[in-house]
C-alpha cells in the first residue's frame, strides 16, 4: 500500500479465492497434499526435532478442537497508518473488500509505516504475503511484495509492521492514487483482495 502514484482505475476485483497469476517472476512449485493439524503431528510422531518444533509452532492450539480442517482460515482484521507526531490511521476492513470513496489521505513528504492485525484458524497458513500494486492516472508507480511468514492457528490476533517510508512530494505527487492490495498464502489463496483510492496532498485531512 505504498502511495507512490497510480491509475485511474484499479484492476478487476477476482471473483475467486485464488489469486491472477502475477506477470513477473513467479515460479510454479509442487506442492505436497495438504493435511490437518491432527495428521501433521502424526506423521512426524517418530521424529523427535521435527514433531517438538511443529509443537512449538503450534503452542496452545487446541489439535482436537481444530478437527480434519484442511484449510486455514486467514481474516484480516484492520489496516494501521503509523505517522510519528499522529494519532494512528485505523483502516477497517469491508466485507466485500471495497472501501466506498476515499478510504484515507496522507501529507506529503511525510513518514509512516503500515501494520496490520490479522487472525488465523483451523490450520497453519505457510507463505503468507502481502502484496500491493499503486498507479497514479493510467500509470503504474509501485509495486511491493513483503513475506510475513508461516503461522499457526491462535486465539489471539497476530500483527506485523512493514519498515517505514517516506511519501512522495511536489506538485506532481499530490493527488488521487487507486490501488489494490492482496494476502496470498503459498498455495496462492488470495485471503484478502482490497481495492481502493487514496490521496497525497499537502496537509494531512
Amino acid at each position: 500500500m505504498k502511495p507512490y502514484g497510480g491509475l485511474s482505475s484499479p484492476e478487476p476485483e477476482s471473483e475467486s479465492d485464488v489469486c491472477p497469476e502475477e506477470d513477473d517472476e513467479e515460479i510454479n512449485l509442487e506442492l505436497g497434499p495438504k493435511c490437518s493439524l491432527k495428521d501433521q503431528l502424526e506423521k512426524d510422531k517418530d521424529d523427535e526435532s521435527l514433531r517438538r518444533w511443529k509443537e512449538q509452532l503450534l503452542g496452545s492450539v487446541d489439535v482436537d478442537k481444530a478437527g480434519e480442517i484442511l484449510e486455514a482460515d486467514v481474516k484480516v482484521l484492520s489496516l494501521t497508518i503509523i505517522s510519528p507526531g499522529r494519532d494512528d490511521i485505523v483502516l477497517r476492513i469491508p466485507e466485500n473488500g471495497k472501501p466506498k470513496g476515499l478510504w484515507f489521505t496522507l501529507k506529503e513528504g511525510s513518514n509512516y509505516r503500515l501494520k496490520f492485525a490479522f487472525k488465523v484458524s483451523n490450520n497453519i497458513v505457510s507463505g503468507f504475503k502481502y502484496t500491493s500494486t499503486v498507479w497514479k492516472s493510467v500509470k503504474k508507480v509501485d509495486s511491493t511484495k513483503e513475506m510475513l511468514g508461516t503461522f499457526s492457528p491462535q486465539a489471539e490476533p497476530y500483527t506485523h509492521e512493514m519498515p517505514e517510508e517516506i511519501t512522495p512530494a511536489g506538485f506532481f505527487a499530490r493527488g488521487q492514487y487507486s490501488a489494490k492490495t492482496m494476502f496470498v498464502d503459498d498455495d496462492n489463496k488470495c485471503h484478502l483482495e482490497i481495492n481502493y483510492t487514496f490521496d497525497i496532498r499537502k496537509e494531512w485531512a
